[in-house]
C-alpha cells in the first residue's frame, strides 16, 4: 500500500524472453483493478468516505452529544436509527456498484490479450494482422498491422523461444495513433511505428493467431492511459442543496442561541425561585452553564429541521428517473435493438434546464452511410440526369450492372453517360476508377466465388471503392507489396511501393504502385484546397472548371475529394525511396521527417476529377431541431465540414429557413478581419432590431455608436466611451445599456456560421467575450472545421460566461472532449464505435429521441425534484419548530412536544413514502402535451421551480404551519374539559394532538402538491395516516407497557385522547387554518396569473369537450393558422440558390461528412409559432429581464400576464401553439391539432372557470389509454 512510487520513464527497454532482465525495472502487470473494495476494506474504508459527507458527520457529533446524559432529553436511537438507514442504503449502493466493477475486472483480465503488444508474427502472409479498434477509437471498420519483416517469419514456437531481441521505446503515453521504438537484433535495428503495434483493445479479425512481445501492460497500455478520471458532474440543483443545507445549520444555530439565552434569563429570574425543591442537576451551578448545556439540547432537539434522509431520498427518486429512460419503449431503436441508457442517475433533473446543445454531425445528424452521388472527370460532371431539351429530369431507374458479375447489388446510380463512357474506353474516366480502386487501405474479403465484402476504416472510402467496383475496376485483394484488381473482367497486379497515409494535417493520402507494364505512378485523394496547391500549372483551365462542379456539389450538400496523380521516373522513385527509408528509421521526429519526406513528392499533379459522396440525415432530425428551438433551445452544430457546406447542412437540418433574417458568415484569416465580421454581424442586429422598434431608437443610436469606436467590446477606451455616452443622455431617457444585455433583447432570427480558422482567433482571450455575444444572439450557430479541441473550448467557453446548462452529442471518438466537458453528454451508438457512448451520461442510438429526453423525461424529472424539494423542507419544518415555541411555555427546559417514537418515525415512516411517489411519478401535463407545447420548457431554464426565493417561501409556509399547530391546540385544550369534567390541559394529551394534526396536515398538503395520481400514490399517503395511527395505538397499549414499562409508559392515553370530540374539532380547526391560506392562494392565482401548464391542461379538457366522435382538426388547425405572422412565411423554399464549398473525409474523425437531403418543412403551424416565438409572453419578459451576471436568485414561476389581462392575439397565443410534429400515442389515429380560435375561446372562457380548477392539486381530466404519460 506504502510503495514507493517509482521515477518517471524517460524510454522504456524490454528484452524478449528475458524475465530477470525485464524486472529489474519494475513495470506494471497486465492486472486491472478498477473496483474500490474488497471484502476485508469494504466497511471500513466505505465508512470514512460517507463521513466525509458534512451532513453525515454532523449527525455522528449529535448521536455523541445525546450520549451525555446532562445535554440530551432524547434517547439514543431517535438519532441512530436514521443514521444506520441513510448509511445502510448508501453501502448497499456503493457495494452493488463495487460488485459490478468487480466483474467487468475480472472479465477484462481474463480475456487474453491484456497489453500492448508488438506484432512479431501471424498466421496471415506477411505478417499481416487484421484488427478492429473500436474499444480505442470508436471506429468499426476493419485495419491492418504488420509484423517487421525481420520478425515475420517466427510464427513456429521453438523460433519465438529463441528470439532475444531488445526493444527501446517511447515511455507510457496515452497516444493511439503513433509509437516510437527501435528494435535491435543480431546486431541490426530496425524502426518501429504504430503499424506494428496491436494495442490492448483491439480485437483479432480473419486472423486465426499471432504472436507478440510485451510493451506496455496493466495501466501502462495506451487504453488504460487514456481512461482518465472523467469530471464528476453536479447539478445546479444539488449546489442548491449544499447552499441550502449550510443556511438551515446556520438557522439552527440561531435558534439554539436564542432558546439558551431564554434558558438563561428564566434560570436566572424563575428558575431561582425553586432551586429549595428544583436544584440544578450537577454539574451545573450557575445560569451560564445551564443556559449553555440548554444550547446544545436545542440543537438535538431541533436537529431535524436539517434532512438527514435528503440526500438518500434525492438519489432514490433519480434512480426511478433512470429507469424511465431505460424503459422508455419509444426511446428504443428496433433497427440496431439498442433501448436508451441512463449511464448516470445524477444529472436527470438538469435535462429540463438545458439552454445550449452542442452536436457533431456526421453519425449524429447524418446516418454516416455514404453514397456515391456525383463525379465530375476531365471537366465533364456526372450524375445529374439531362433530359432531349437539356433540362434536369427526375431519376428514373437505376443503371443495369449486369455487365458485371462482381458488381455490388446494393449499389446505385442513375447517369448512363458515365457508364458508356468506360464501356467507350475513355482514358481519363479509366484512371479515374483505377485511381479510386488503387488508393485505399480497404480490406476485401472473399467469402465465395464472387461475393466480396469490403472492410474500409472510413464509409465514404468504402463507397468510393465500391463506385469503382460497380463500373469495372473491382478491387479484389492486397498484399503488403501488391494489389489485385480486376479491370473489366481482366486481372490486374499491381506492385505497392508506398503508402502515404492520410492524417488530420496532410488532408489527403496517396499510394506509389508499379503496373505490370513497369510504369510508376502515384495517385493521390484528398481535400481540394491542398490539391489544387499542389498541381501543375498546365492544369490551370480543369481546376476552373473542377471548382465550379465542387461548388455545386456542395451547394446540394455532397461530401468532395479530388483526384490527382503523377508520373514518377526509375531515378525519381529511387531517390524518393531512399529518403523515405531514412525517415523511417529516424527514432526522434519521426512523423515531422515523413511528413516532409510526403510533401516533396506529392508535387506538380496532374487533375484527374472529384468525387461528391452523399451522407443522409437520420429520420426526424429537422423536426427535432425545430421543436428543441421552440423550446428556446439553441443548438450549436460543431463539424469538420467547410464553411459554404455547413451552411446547407444548416439547411437541412432547418437550423437556417429561409425565414431567418440573416446568416452571418465569419471567414476571416486574421484577428482584425474576424474581430471586423463580428463587429459588423452586431451592428446588422442591431440596425434590423431598431427598423422593427422605432420606439427603442435612441436606445439602438447609442450603442451602434459605442460599437463604432474600435470594436465596441473590452479595453478601457470603450469604458470611457460608454461614460461619454452616458453624459449625453438627458435624465427622462435611460443611459443605453451594455452590448451584452441589448443583444439579448434581440427579438429577430439570426444564425452564425463561423470557419474554423476564424474560430481559432474567436477563441482567444480577448475577443472570446465578442464572439459569445454575438453567438448567443443568434438562432443557431454552426461552428466548421473544428477540431476535438476546439470542441471543447466551445463549449467551455460558454459554461464559463453563460449561467446556463450545456449538453453535447455526438458518435465518435472525437467528440469525447466536448461530451466530457459539458454539463451532459449524449452519445449516440452508431456507426463510429461506442468510444462516445463510453465517455457519456446518456445514450441511445437516434437524434430524434433527444426531444423526448429533454422535453418529456428531463422537463418532467426537474419538475419532480423541485416539488419534492418544496415539500421537503416544509414538512421539516413545520415538524421541528414546534419544538422552539414550546420552549417558550416550557421555561427553555428543552423538554420534546412529541415523543421520542414520534420523532424517530416521522421522517422514516409517516412521512417518507408519500413524499417519494411524487417525486417518481409526479408530473404537470402528460408527455404528448410536453411534446406539443415545447414552451412548458422554459421554466426550467429560467430555474423557476426551486429557487432561493421558493425554498424561503417553503420554509415561511412551514413556519406558519407550526405556529398553527402548536397554538390552536394549546389554546383550545388549554380550557376544554373531558366529558367527566377531567382537563385536557395535561403533556401527553397536547402531544398526541399535535402529532395527529401534523401528520394530517402534512397528508392532506402532499395531496395537494401532488398532480398526477397513480395507485403507488393512493397507497403510500393514505397507508401513512394509516400507519401512524396503528403504530400510535400500539406504543399507547397496555401489552407492550406490560412488557416495556419504562420505555411505555404511558398507556392508554392516545386512546383517551382521541376518544374526545374537542380533540377531532381541535385538529380539523388547525388543519382548516393551515390549508385554507393555501387553497385561497391558490385559487387567485390560477385565477389570476395562471401558469403555461395550468393553461395547457385546461385547453386540453375545452378540446376534449368540443371533439366530435370521429372528427380530426388536423387541416384545420394548418389552415387556421395561415395568416400567422404573414410577411414571415412569405418565402417558401430556396430552390436555385447556389451555395458553394468543400469538404474532406477526415478517417481520424474531425473531418466531418457534409448533410443533404431533401427540403424537409414543419407544418405552417410549426414555422408561425418559431418565426412568432418572441412575443410579449409571461416567459419572455422574464428572460429579458434576466440578467447573467444578476447575482440575486430568480424569482419563482410566473405565468402568462397575456392571457389574463389581454385578448389572446396571434403574438401571444404562440406560447402555446402546439406543432404537428406526433409521437406514438397522440389522441387519435390520424393525429389532430387545435385551431387557434379554439384556444383564444379557451383562453377567453379561463377567467370565468378558473375557479373550478384546482392549481397544483389538479390532477387533470382523465387520461386517455394512448396518452398515459407512465410510458416507462
Amino acid at each position: 500500500m506504502f510503495k514507493e512510487k517509482p521515477p518517471p520513464e524517460e524510454e522504456r527497454k524490454v528484452r524478449a524472453n528475458d524475465r530477470e532482465y525485464n524486472e529489474k525495472f519494475q513495470y506494471a502487470s497486465n492486472c486491472i483493478m478498477t473496483s474500490k473494495y474488497n471484502i476485508i476494506t469494504f466497511l471500513p474504508v466505505n465508512l470514512f468516505e460517507q463521513f466525509q459527507e458534512v451532513a453525515n458527520t454532523y449527525f455522528l457529533f449529535l448521536l455523541i452529544l445525546q450520549l451525555i446524559p446532562q445535554i440530551s432529553s432524547l434517547s439514543w436511537f431517535t438519532t441512530i436509527v436514521p443514521l444506520v438507514l441513510v448509511l445502510s442504503i448508501t453501502a448497499v449502493k456503493d457495494a452493488t456498484d463495487d460488485y459490478f466493477r468487480h466483474k467487468s475486472d475480472n472479465q477484462v483480465n481474463n480475456r487474453q490479450s491484456q497489453a500492448d503488444l508488438l506484432l512479431l508474427s501471424s498466421s496471415e502472409p506477411h505478417g499481416l494482422c487484421y484488427i478492429e479498434t473500436a474499444e480505442l477509437d470508436g471506429e468499426t471498420n476493419m485495419k491492418v498491422r504488420q509484423s517487421p519483416s525481420v520478425t515475420s517469419e517466427l510464427g513456429d514456437p521453438n523460433n519465438l523461444a529463441q528470439f532475444d531481441g531488445e526493444v527501446i521505446c517511447e515511455p507510457p503515453n496515452n497516444k493511439l495513433d503513433r509509437f516510437c521504438g527501435t528494435l535491435y537484433w543480431r546486431e541490426c535495428k530496425y524502426g518501429l511505428s504504430n503499424q506494428n503495434m496491436l494495442l490492448r483493445g483491439c480485437v483479432l479479425r480473419n486472423t486465426e493467431s499471432c504472436y507478440g512481445l510485451v510493451i506496455f501492460a496493466g495501466p501502462d497500455t495506451k487504453l488504460m492511459q487514456n481512461s482518465g478520471r472523467t469530471k464528476f458532474k453536479r447539478t445546479s440543483i444539488d449546489r442548491l442543496m449544499n447552499t441550502l443545507v449550510l443556511w438551515i445549520f446556520g438557522f439552527l444555530v440561531c435558534m439554539g442561541v436564542i432558546l439558551a439565552i431564554g434558558n438563561a434569563v428564566w434560570e436566572k429570574e424563575v428558575g431561582s425561585l425553586f432551586q429549595s425543591y428544583l436544584p440544578w442537576d450537577p454539574p451545573v451551578d450557575n445560569f451560564l452553564f445551564s443556559a449553555f448545556l440548554a444550547f446544545w439540547s436545542y440543537v438535538i432537539i431541533l436537529n431535524t429541521v436539517v434532512p438527514i434522509s435528503l440526500y438518500v431520498s434525492v438519489e432514490v427518486i433519480r434512480l426511478g428517473h433512470s429507469y424511465f429512460i431505460n424503459w422508455d419503449r419509444r426511446m428504443f431503436c428496433q433497427q440496431r435493438n439498442t433501448p436508451a441508457e441512463a449511464r448516470t442517475t445524477t444529472l436527470n433533473e438538469e435535462l429540463g434546464q438545458v439552454e445550449y446543445i452542442f452536436s457533431d454531425k456526421t453519425g449524429t445528424l447524418t446516418q454516416n452511410i455514404m453514397t456515391f452521388n456525383k463525379c465530375s472527370i476531365n471537366s465533364h460532371a456526372y450524375g445529374e440526369v439531362i433530359d432531349t431539351l437539356g433540362v434536369q429530369s427526375k431519376r428514373g431507374q437505376p443503371l443495369d450492372f449486369s455487365f458485371n458479375p462482381l458488381a455490388d447489388s446494393d449499389f446505385c446510380f442513375f447517369d448512363q453517360s458515365l457508364l458508356d463512357s468506360v464501356k467507350l474506353g475513355e482514358p481519363l474516366v479509366h484512371e479515374f476508377f483505377r485511381l479510386l480502386s488503387l488508393c485505399h487501405t480497404v480490406m476485401s474479403e472473399e467469402k465465395s466465388e464472387g461475393l466480396l465484402v469490403y472492410k474500409a476504416q472510413s464509409p465514404d472510402e468504402g463507397a468510393l471503392v465500391t463506385a469503382a467496383r460497380n463500373f469495372g475496376f473491382v478491387f479484389r485483394s492486397r498484399t503488403p507489396s501488391t494489389v489485385t484488381v480486376q479491370e473489366l473482367g481482366r486481372p490486374v497486379t499491381y506492385t505497392l511501393l508506398a503508402i502515404l497515409d492520410f492524417n488530420n494535417i496532410r488532408k489527403r493520402m496517396s499510394v506509389i504502385v508499379r503496373n505490370p507494364e513497369g510504369k510508376i505512378r502515384l495517385y493521390c485523394k484528398g481535400a481540394d484546397t491542398l490539391l489544387f496547391e499542389r498541381l501543375h500549372p498546365c492544369n490551370h483551365d480543369l481546376m476552373n472548371v473542377t471548382s465550379d462542379h465542387l461548388n455545386e456539389y456542395a451547394g446540394d450538400g455532397l461530401r468532395t475529394l479530388v483526384l490527382a496523380y503523377r508520373d514518377l521516373s526509375e531515378q525519381q522513385w529511387e531517390d524518393w525511396a531512399e529518403q523515405h527509408r531514412g525517415a523511417e528509421r529516424a527514432t526522434d521526429c519521426r512523423e515531422e521527417r515523413l511528413a516532409a519526406v510526403y510533401e516533396e513528392i506529392e508535387q506538380d499533379m496532374m487533375l484527374l476529377g472529384a468525387t461528391a459522396i452523399e451522407d443522409k440525415l437520420q429520420e426526424g432530425v429537422p423536426e427535432t431541431i425545430a421543436i428543441l428551438s421552440l423550446a428556446n433551445i439553441k443548438i450549436w452544430v460543431l463539424t469538420g465540414d467547410k464553411q459554404e457546406t455547413a451552411v446547407n447542412i444548416g439547411y437541412s437540418c432547418k437550423m437556417l429557413t429561409d425565414d431567418m433574417s440573416e446568416v452571418f458568415l465569419v471567414n476571416g484569416h486574421t484577428v482584425q478581419s474576424v474581430r471586423e465580421d463580428l463587429r459588423r454581424a452586431r451592428e446588422r442586429m442591431m440596425e434590423s432590431a431598431r427598423s422593427r422598434d422605432g420606439g427603442k431608437e435612441e436606445e439602438m443610436e447609442g450603442w451602434a455608436e459605442g460599437c463604432s469606436l474600435g470594436n465596441g467590446f473590452g479595453g478601457g477606451g470603450e469604458r470611457a466611451d460608454w461614460r461619454q455616452l452616458e453624459s449625453k443622455q438627458q435624465d427622462p431617457i435611460p443611459p443605453p445599456q451594455p452590448p451584452s444585455t441589448l443583444l439579448d433583447s434581440i427579438s429577430g432570427e439570426y444564425a452564425l456560421v463561423i470557419s474554423g480558422h476564424s474560430l481559432a482567433h474567436a477563441l482567444e482571450a480577448d475577443m472570446e467575450q465578442e464572439f459569445l455575444d454575438t453567438a448567443c444572439a443568434c438562432k443557431a450557430v454552426i461552428c466548421c472545421r473544428v477540431t476535438p479541441l476546439q470542441k471543447a473550448l466551445v463549449v467551455e467557453l460558454v459554461k464559463k460566461h453563460k449561467k446556463a446548462v450545456t449538453l453535447a452529442i455526438g458518435d465518435g471518438a472525437n467528440d469525447v472532449s466536448m461530451i466530457k466537458s459539458a454539463h451532459i453528454g449524449v452519445g449516440i451508438s452508431g456507426q463510429e464505435g461506442i468510444q462516445a457512448v463510453l465517455a457519456s451520461d446518456y445514450s441511445f442510438s437516434q437524434f430524434r429521441f433527444l426531444q423526448r429526453l429533454l422535453l418529456v423525461h428531463g422537463r418532467w424529472s426537474y419538475l419532480r425534484m423541485c416539488r419534492f424539494l418544496c415539500y421537503f423542507f416544509y414538512k421539516n419544518f413545520a415538524f421541528t419548530m414546534v419544538h422552539f415555541w414550546f420552549g417558550f411555555f416550557c421555561g427553555f427546559s428543552a423538554q420534546t412536544v412529541y415523543d421520542q417514537y414520534f420523532i424517530t418515525l416521522y421522517n422514516i415512516v409517516y412521512t417518507s413514502l408519500p413524499v417519494l411517489a411524487m417525486g417518481i411519478f409526479d408530473q404537470d401535463v402528460p408527455e404528448q402535451r410536453s411534446l406539443e407545447y415545447p414552451k412548458l420548457y422554459e421554466p426550467g431554464q429560467l430555474n423557476l421551480l426551486f429557487n432561493k426565493r421558493e425554498f424561503f417561501i417553503c420554509i415561511a409556509q412551514g413556519i406558519y404551519t407550526s405556529v398553527v399547530l402548536f397554538f390552536v391546540p394549546y389554546g383550545v385544550l388549554s380550557q376544554a374539559a373531558r366529558n367527566d369534567g377531567i382537563p385536557l390541559a395535561d403533556y401527553q394529551t397536547f402531544a398526541v394532538t399535535v402529532a395527529t394534526s401534523l401528520v394530517i396536515v402534512v397528508s392532506v398538503q402532499i395531496s395537494l402538491d401532488t398532480g398526477y395520481w397513480t395507485a403507488i400514490n393512493h397507497f403510500f399517503v393514505w397507508g401513512s395516516l394509516g400507519a401512524y395511527f396503528t403504530i400510535l395505538f400500539t406504543m399507547h397499549s397496555n401489552i407492550l407497557f406490560s412488557i416495556f414499562p419504562n420505555q411505555f409508559c404511558f398507556a392508554g392515553s392516545a386512546q383517551n385522547t382521541l376518544v374526545q370530540p374537542v380533540v377531532w374539532l381541535t385538529i380539523a380547526l388547525a388543519t382548516v387554518v393551515c390549508i385554507v391560506p393555501v387553497l385561497a392562494f391558490r385559487f387567485l392565482k390560477l385565477d389570476l396569473k395562471p401558469q403555461l401548464s395550468d393553461t395547457v391542461r385546461y385547453t386540453q379538457l375545452v378540446r376534449q369537450k368540443k371533439r366530435k366522435p370521429g372528427g380530426r382538426g388536423g387541416r384545420g388547425a394548418s389552415g387556421g393558422v395561415g395568416g400567422l405572422g404573414g410577411g414571415a412565411l412569405g418565402r417558401l423554399g430556396r430552390a436555385g440558390s447556389r451555395r458553394s464549398g468543400y469538404a474532406f473525409a477526415h478517417q481520424e474523425g474531425f473531418g466531418e461528412l457534409i448533410t443533404s437531403g431533401k427540403n424537409m418543412r414543419l407544418s405552417s403551424l410549426a414555422l408561425a409559432t418559431f418565426a412568432s416565438r418572441h412575443s410579449a409572453s409571461w416567459i419572455d419578459t422574464l428572460r429579458k429581464k434576466k440578467q447573467p451576471q444578476a447575482a440575486q436568485p430568480g424569482g419563482g414561476e410566473s405565468s402568462p400576464a397575456s392571457a389574463a389581462h389581454t385578448p389572446l392575439g396571434p403574438a401571444c397565443s404562440s406560447a402555446i401553439t402546439p406543432t404537428l410534429a406526433r409521437s406514438p400515442g397522440a389522441d387519435s389515429a390520424g393525429g389532430w391539432a387545435i385551431s387557434l380560435g379554439s384556444v383564444q375561446e379557451a383562453l377567453f372562457a379561463w377567467r370565468g372557470v378558473g375557479a373550478r380548477v384546482s392549481g397544483a392539486s389538479s390532477p387533470g381530466p382523465p387520461p386517455i389509454a394512448e396518452e398515459t404519460s407512465l410510458t416507462e
